[in-house]
């Protein structure tokens, strides 16, 4: 015995882009005041390695570099700035040209 289902035609499955916008534009939002603390961190480094500041927090280990800390601060600014262009792509049209 067989048994035969006809099922009608529903919508196509497609495929969901860009579902985490949102999500992208708070998580960049909350990255760029943690490049800015990373960037006075690396200043404060050099200032203490120049004898113009007090000594750093963090007398030893990779994070008493400056280096460390500048490069921590573009690095943390690089992908807030891809996360502001990936939330921020959703619409390229000024609302003069709407």
């Amino acid at each position: 015995m067989r048994v035969r289902l006809f099922l009608g035609h529903g919508s196509k499955i497609r495929k969901a882009r860009g579902k985490n916008k949102k999500l992208a534009l708070i998580a960049a939002a909350f990255l760029t005041p943690g490049a800015l603390l990373a960037f006075v961190l690396a200043c404060w480094r050099l200032a203490a390695d120049l004898s113009i500041a007090q000594g750093f927090a963090i007398a030893s280990g990779i994070f008493s570099h400056w280096q460390v800390w500048l490069f921590l601060a573009i690095a943390i600014e690089a992908a807030a700035f891809a996360l502001n262009r990936y939330g921020g792509s959703e619409s390229t049209e000024s609302p003069a040209e709407e």
